[in-house]
């Protein structure tokens, strides 16, 4: 049974190897200083993405020594009901993270338009364990955070600003 199983998950590598299937690595960026402008001042998603570069050969610099700058519009974090009993008690919440922002060169040559990026999660809640689904709440907020980072990692990444 053993061996049937190492056959197995090898054939799978190879399978999956044959196909061109890589994990996802570090990115790669054709810049080097990146500028972050706008964020609120307590934005988790700022820190978090100062966080992930800082792993990188890259500097968060001020805007003009920048080659590239990310200028959020918008950063909304919101708690919405979608679903309650009919004595009005809310039994489902959706968890909404939405950005606006753009990407440019110090000297204001458009990279990215204004794009939005919105996340949303579902909460489902109960009295009995509300202690339970606080933390499961800031779990999922945590997580949305992380998404959105790697949503523009991967897009800061695409970018080719001209030298």
């Amino acid at each position: 049974m053993r061996r049937r199983a190492l056959v197995l998950g090898g054939a799978g590598v190879v399978a999956v190897s044959g196909c061109g299937f890589a994990p996802r690595g570090a990115p790669r960026f054709e810049f080097e200083r990146l500028a972050l402008v706008g964020f609120p001042s307590s934005s988790p998603v700022r820190d978090a993405l100062v966080r992930a570069l800082s792993s990188l050969p890259m500097g968060v610099v001020a805007a003009p020594q920048s080659q590239v700058v990310l200028e959020v519009q918008r950063e909304e974090h919101s708690k919405v009901a979608v679903a309650s009993t009919a004595a009005g008690q809310v039994r489902e919440w959706q968890l909404q993270l939405v950005m606006e922002y753009r990407v440019t060169t110090p000297g204001d040559e458009l990279l990215l338009p204004l794009t939005q990026m919105r996340l949303t999660r579902d909460l489902t809640t109960t009295e009995a364990i509300a202690l339970a689904k606080e933390r499961e709440e800031a779990e999922l907020r945590r997580a949305m955070v992380q998404d959105a980072v790697a949503l523009l990692m991967r897009r800061l990444a695409a970018l080719k600003p001209s030298r």
